[in-house]
């Protein structure tokens, strides 16, 4: 029974992330970005490809998060800020960024390929005996770093003055920017502090599956989940 307490808590602290990456965007533009699986599979499918040319697997791994934190900036860009201009009342965003999850998921596979691939391993072979039960490594970082992520926005959303300017903007940004803030940077800052989550979520759950240019929609839908148990839409108050 332990056993499976432990598996749950590793797995679900994975769609924790996806949700947090979800909420961290929603908290300033008050909009869902449905592109954001697709953000994790850029991660994970960028690393494998190079890990399996023989870089580094630390490496890959940081290339896989800027490629996705290019992505994030890109969906903003392209698929969020010309709606919120146009009419930030409206849900065309639902559709929009929908869409850009499409492009992003057949360009990958059009670069990749539709089949899957093997994911390096990470900290393979470590595991830790609880109770009888056993904790993996992989398992373990993972619980670990989605608890300091989720503690480190936190921190920053109510103690920093770019916390408070998210705040701001999410709340009225018509009055953010009237007092001199730039509500572009700092949803573009969302945005890509957002992919890194994305991102990170999918490193560590790549070991654990393989790398496909579909696995997005999948966890995009866990990460959704979790981010509504989480109640991550009710508004930030300080």
């Amino acid at each position: 029974m332990l056993q499976f307490v432990l598996s749950g808590v590793a797995i679900g602290s994975i769609y924790g992330l996806i949700g947090m990456a979800l909420a961290i965007s929603f908290y300033v533009t008050r909009i869902i970005n449905f592109a954001q699986g697709q953000l994790m599979m850029v991660t994970v499918m960028v690393t494998a490809e190079l890990a399996s040319s023989g870089y580094p697997v630390w490496l890959a791994a940081l290339a896989g998060l800027a490629c996705s934190c290019i992505v994030g900036i890109l969906s903003y860009v392209i698929a969020v800020r010309p709606i919120l201009l146009s009419n930030r009342f409206s849900f065309g965003w639902l559709v929009s960024t929908l869409g850009f999850a499409v492009i992003v998921e057949n360009a990958a596979a059009y670069i990749w390929g539709p089949t899957s691939q093997a994911f390096p391993p990470i900290l393979n072979g470590i595991s830790l005996p609880i109770g009888g039960a056993v904790l993996t490594a992989q398992q373990l970082l993972a619980i670990v770093t989605a608890a300091v992520l989720a503690a480190g926005f936190e921190i920053v959303r109510r103690y920093t003055l770019f916390g408070k300017l998210g705040m701001a903007t999410a709340a009225d940004p018509e009055m953010a920017s009237a007092i001199g803030a730039n509500t572009a940077i700092v949803a573009i800052v969302a945005f890509t502090v957002s992919a890194v989550y994305a991102g990170i979520a999918g490193l560590l759950i790549g070991p654990s599956t393989f790398a496909n240019p579909y696995l997005g929609d999948t966890f995009g839908t866990y990460g959704f989940i979790a981010m509504m148990i989480g109640g991550g839409t009710e508004r930030p108050i300080a």
